[in-house]
């Protein structure tokens, strides 16, 4: 297939084009480098410097007929988007429109859309939240990821444009960005590896679904094949709170460093924790790599690029 892939430099996007170039996939990426980077990018992959927001990406389209769309790029930053809703819409909604309009002119057939199940159900009325669950973001970054699944909706039904769209939990692994407010293991990993005391917000009781990025990968790897509209949670279905993701990681690293305790952050879910069920019957995926293994490889990972080794 012709795969064009936005956000293709970022954590995420980097290891699904490393997974859809050894399928034998013909991918270009498209990333802006606002947070991802050409280190993280295989050599493989055809590379388009460009803001999803461009007029001129257009072009990008027109001379290469993708058949599948695989849109990652985004402003990610939940504070952030509470900060500024309009840039965030500008990036998340309109950028997104954008690159939709030049799909249906150009006859790209499918799109696999990158959500959020971390953002979009909300304080949640029952755990783990199946797809089913009441979606009621708290967040303009939550709000905008639910437009687009909307939007979609519509441009198959006008246009017959299928899509599927992957609501992740919060994905970690190697080569997430330690810099910014996204990414809890990242930032934690990076600074016990220096010396630095990592900071933890509130009580540290707030729990996530945390998910190793090689089962995110997996999960784009079989939308590619699915041949009708669909939405699927991507997690775990368990919970950890801060405090034993914290210890964790100070096992994996060999570290015994006290983290520094802050203010909770205002807003904040306190719980949130998604259901596959619906991904393990229909996609055939469930997660294989649990928490503990994750966070070795993690580490495992900023070690190596510490001391200057691999991509």
């Amino acid at each position: 297939m012709k795969i064009i892939v936005t956000g293709g430099a970022g954590f995420i996007g980097s290891n699904i084009v490393d997974a859809f170039i050894e399928n034998g996939h013909d991918v270009t990426v498209v990333d802006d480098l606002s947070s991802g980077s050409l280190d993280n990018l295989s050599p493989n992959a055809k590379f388009i410097k460009s803001d999803i927001r461009d007029l001129a990406i257009g072009k990008v389209f027109d001379e290469n007929k993708f058949d599948v769309m695989v849109h990652l790029a985004a402003q990610m930053d939940v504070r952030h988007s509470v900060a500024d809703p309009m840039f965030d819409a500008s990036v998340n909604i309109v950028g997104t429109l954008n690159l939709l309009q030049n799909c249906i002119r150009t006859s790209v057939k499918k799109v696999v859309f990158s959500s959020t199940g971390g953002a979009i159900y909300g304080e949640q009325d029952y755990f783990p939240a199946d797809e089913k669950h009441p979606t009621r973001p708290l967040s303009p970054y939550g709000i905008a990821k639910l437009a687009v699944e909307k939007y979609l909706f519509f441009y198959e039904a006008v246009y017959g444009m299928k899509y599927v769209v992957l609501r992740y939990a919060n994905v970690y692994g190697p080569r997430q960005n330690p810099h910014g407010e996204a990414g809890v293991v990242a930032i934690f990993t990076s600074k016990l590896l220096v010396g630095q005391e990592p900071m933890i917000n509130g009580d540290g009781t707030q729990t996530r679904d945390y998910t190793y990025v090689g089962d995110v990968v997996r999960a784009n790897v079989l939308a590619l094949n699915h041949d009708s509209s669909d939405i699927f949670n991507i997690g775990t279905a368990k919970e950890t709170d801060v405090n034993v993701l914290y210890e964790k990681l100070c096992l994996a690293s060999g570290s015994s460093i006290r983290a520094k305790r802050g203010p909770a952050k205002a807003g904040e879910q306190r719980r949130s924790v998604i259901d596959f069920s619906k991904a393990r019957k229909v996609l055939n995926w469930e997660p294989k790599v649990d928490l503990d293994k994750g966070l070795r490889l993690t580490v495992e990972f900023f070690k190596t690029k510490k001391s200057g080794g691999g991509r």
